[in-house]
Formats: structure tokens, sequence, C-alpha cells
């Protein structure tokens, strides 16, 4: 058997880790996995540098600093990692700094907001991985390391894969302001919450249905994640 690869996962919050990994699930193909969350910490608090896109923002910005200026140089990081995922929802490029109170962007940082019509979806995400990158002290994905930029936000896998007859199937997902409002709408016998139980309970059925969500006719960036992955782990 293959040793288990050690990936390590930046993520906005706990619902959007037990996503990610279904689908890793169905992207290694049974490969054995060891994912260990960096950030937000396991705790009631999410630990010193909170949740959401300003935990993440606030993690790169320390794992930098470590690397003297660039994430590709935190030697510790990646000596114990085989795959640092990278998560951020991509309605992000929406936001802008001064939404956060505890932020104060550095000069380099890319700019908020970058959001761009949509579709196509790729318009704002590439963009706002430029901007990720920049918290990163990076132009560039560094080696072992992945973008995972769900449009607009982890939600619209969620109802991808649950709920593949829905009305926002019909049209452009990747482009609906709130995937997450789909939830509320599903039928009161399949439907489920935004809740680390009910997702956990649904995660075989994510990761089932992941290969349908990345088919090129399908899901732009759930496509680019799975490609990156496993352009990653060769």
């Amino acid at each position: 058997m293959s040793e288990a690869l050690r990936i390590g996962l930046v993520v906005e919050g706990p619902t959007d880790r037990i996503v990610i990994g279904a689908v890793l699930q169905s992207i290694l193909g049974g490969r054995p996995f060891v994912l260990t969350q960096l950030q937000p910490e396991d705790s009631l608090a999410f630990g010193p540098l909170g949740s959401g896109w300003a935990g993440v923002y606030r993690w790169c910005k320390k794992a930098t600093a470590r690397g003297n200026g660039r994430l590709a140089s935190d030697a510790l990081l990646f000596l114990s990692l085989d795959l640092l995922i990278l998560h951020l929802d991509a309605d992000v490029a929406g936001k802008r700094y001064e939404d956060e109170n505890s932020i104060r962007p550095d000069p380099g940082d890319g700019h908020l907001p970058c959001e761009q019509p949509c579709p196509p979806a790729s318009a704002s995400t590439d963009r706002l991985r430029q901007v990720l990158l920049s918290w990163c002290g990076e132009t560039v994905t560094p080696p072992k390391t992945v973008i995972c930029m769900p449009s607009k936000s982890t939600e619209a896998w969620v109802v991808a894969a649950l709920y593949p007859a829905d009305i926002a199937m019909k049209r452009e997902i990747e482009c609906l302001p709130d995937p997450e409002s789909r939830l509320s709408q599903q039928p009161r016998r399949t439907r489920i919450h935004k809740t680390q139980k009910d997702y956990s309970n649904r995660s075989s059925a994510i990761a089932k249905a992941w290969p349908r969500l990345a088919s090129p006719e399908s899901l732009g960036e759930a496509l680019r994640f799975q490609r990156e992955t496993l352009a990653a782990i060769q």
C-alpha cells in the first residue's frame, strides 16, 4: 500500500473542510491521506487568527513571515506536508479589506474588490487567485500547493452534488451570488442545513457525485481544482 499523503488545509471554516475532504476522497481514488486543518485552528473560538476569509489572510501573512516574505520559503511547513491546499470562496472577490476591522493590508497585497461579471466564473477567480498569492508573497502558485476556489462558495459544490435537478443547475450556479440559499429551498425530506453534522452525513454522497461536478461540461472551478491537485501530487 502506498504511503499516506500528508495534506495541510487552510480553509475558511469547518464545513468547507468536510466538503474538501470528501472531494479529495474522490480525486485520490482511494489513495490514503491524512488531512490536517491548519487554519482555522480547531477550537471553539477558531484560534487567534479567527475564521472566514480574514482568517485565511492572517494565516498566509503569518506563514509568509516565517518564510522571510514568501510562503514557498516556509521550510518547516513544507517539510511536514506533501500538499498544501489554500481555500478561499470566490465571493471574496466582492469584499473589501475595510470590511474586516482587524486587517491592515500591506502595500503588496492585491486589490479588493476584484469581482468581474459572471459568467465566466474564471473572470473573478483568476483575479482573486492573484490576490491570494499576493498575501503569500508569491506571483505563481508554489510547488506542492493547490488553490481551491469554489464559485461563488463551497455551497455551489454541495448543491450541485446533492441536488442536480435544482433550478440553479439549469442556470450558471457558479455565478449564483448565494448558493447556500438553495439548501433551504429543497424538499423537506432531503433538505440539509449548513452544519458540520449535516455535511458529514452527506460526505459520501458528495464524494460519489464529484466526477460529475468536475467534468468539462459542468463546474469549471471544480475541474480546475481536480486537475491542479492531481498535477501537484504527481
